[in-house]
């Protein structure tokens, strides 16, 4: 991983205060502004040079709207995404397209992703002709390099999508997201569309690339045991707020959000019968997710806390009226939560 001059690791994107609201309207003529649905709702990170960040939560939390609000596919309501100290909300235009080479995506389907009507060397070399690199032989020569990088057969430049299986499909979205030299890459569930048995494959084949090419992730999943296994630090999602973030080595063994606590307590153990499997305590929540058009007040989580109560009576906080800040608990351990207030320096 690449440091500055004083031994700290660069920070290669920072996003600050993001919001992604969608409005709601009614009226087919004359539409009417009803109300947001509020899928990122004021979230704030980091990401280190060289690093992978996991972003986990249940599906519709707003991980995949993050992931495409950083890149500018969706253009955010509010908040500031600076990628090597360059604000991308402001930008538009030329130089918009400019500064998409650094940044890149792999969508989740690879079904859907790729177009069934051109070549895998088409597919390949578009963000190439995009963004004006190479041409004519040299870039059917990247396309070939690309495909060997990614451990397909060269000479099948020529064939359609619809011919390769869906770990080969994904291995040629990464190829597309290599083309153009990227620093940072937005990993959009990557992998789960696979089989379990083709997952580790492209796992590893993106560890491998990392390590090759000093790329930076966003890892997008709702797998824990996968991002543990990937992921440098892990920030866990609830209802468009990032409720907790530290390193991952931290939050598998000292979660401090309820909500984490929930997933982790989910995780199976490989050995059911072992010790560990055996004196887990699973974390039951009760209710269903409110919707992101109409969030609580005060904690997002508190209509499914078990802590609630025994927030009340150990601070004298109602989660249901107060809303919790996301505050470092411990050495670069962030969490939004009450329980902890007392913890706080």
């Amino acid at each position: 991983m690449t440091t500055n001059g004083n031994g700290k690791q660069d920070i290669i994107l920072r996003v600050k205060n993001l919001k992604m609201y969608f409005p709601i309207t009614k009226g087919i003529i004359f539409q009417h502004h009803m109300g947001d649905i509020k899928a990122v709702d004021d979230i704030s990170f980091d990401i280190k040079r060289g690093e992978t960040l996991g972003l986990v939560g249940e599906s519709g939390c707003g991980k995949s709207t993050t992931g495409r609000a950083i890149l500018q596919l969706y253009r955010p309501t509010a908040g500031s995404v600076k990628f090597e100290d360059r604000e991308l909300t402001t930008i538009k235009g030329e130089d918009l397209r400019r500064m998409r080479r650094h940044l890149q995506m792999i969508f989740q389907d690879p079904y859907a992703s790729l177009n069934p009507r051109m070549t895998v060397g088409n597919i390949i070399s578009e963000p190439l002709e995009v963004h004006r690199i190479l041409n004519g032989r040299a870039r059917r020569e990247r396309v070939k390099e690309l495909l060997d990088i990614v451990g397909l057969n060269p000479y099948f430049i020529n064939r359609y999508p619809h011919e390769f299986s869906g770990g080969q499909r994904q291995r040629i979205g990464v190829a597309r997201a290599l083309a153009v030299q990227p620093d940072f890459i937005v990993c959009d569930e990557p992998i789960s569309a696979l089989d379990v048995s083709i997952q580790a494959q492209v796992i590893n084949l993106l560890k491998r690339l990392q390590d090759e090419f000093n790329l930076t992730y966003l890892f997008i999943a709702h797998d824990l045991s996968v991002v543990r296994h990937i992921s440098d630090r892990v920030a866990v999602m609830y209802l468009g707020k990032i409720v907790e973030l530290t390193d991952r080595v931290t939050l598998y063994q000292n979660p401090l959000h309820p909500y984490t606590q929930a997933l982790l307590s989910a995780v199976p153990i490989p050995d059911p019968i072992a010790e560990a499997e055996r004196e887990k305590k699973r974390v039951i929540l009760q209710g269903d997710v409110p919707s992101p058009a109409n969030p609580p007040k005060g904690c997002n989580f508190c209509t499914r806390c078990p802590a609630v109560s025994r927030v009340m009576q150990t601070h004298g906080i109602d989660c249901k009226i107060v809303e919790p800040k996301f505050s470092e608990v411990a050495s670069d351990h962030w969490v939004a939560c009450h329980l902890h207030e007392a913890c706080r320096p």
